[in-house]
């Protein structure tokens, strides 16, 4: 692994199964992510991921790609645009800094409205990865 290395692509779709589960998962009641009525009440066009749910699927992103022996440190995410039933979400990442086995992956996950979530993950890398 090299700075400027790219990780594959991977494809999520947003469901609005997804959504709910992952509100109930991470205990976010909030209406506007599981009653599609009040979310347009409050001026959304549908309900909408949370953050924890991103923050969750940037993390299987990352693992994902590098294995499970991956131990993620820090990841700093930032929503952008939202995330609604029947769009698709693709996270990218990048190599931006490495020292031994540790390394700073930026990751972007995009719909398409624009960039759900940009931010930076740091992770401890798995022998096979690091080498």
């Amino acid at each position: 692994m090299n700075v400027g290395d790219t990780l594959a692509p991977l494809e999520i779709p947003v469901t609005r199964t997804l959504i709910v589960a992952g509100a109930i998962a991470s205990r976010d009641y909030q209406d506007v992510h599981h009653d599609a009525s009040l979310a347009r009440e409050k001026g959304s066009p549908d309900i909408f991921m949370n953050i924890l749910t991103t923050n969750g699927l940037v993390g299987r992103y990352i693992t994902d790609r590098l294995g499970p022996g991956a131990v993620l440190r820090k990841v700093a995410i930032r929503l952008g645009a939202p995330n609604h039933p029947g769009d698709t979400m693709v996270l990218t990442g990048t190599v931006v800094a490495l020292d031994g086995d540790r390394a700073e992956i930026r990751v972007v996950g995009a719909n398409g409205i624009g960039h759900h979530v940009t931010g930076t993950v740091t992770v401890i890398l798995p022998a096979e990865v690091a080498a």
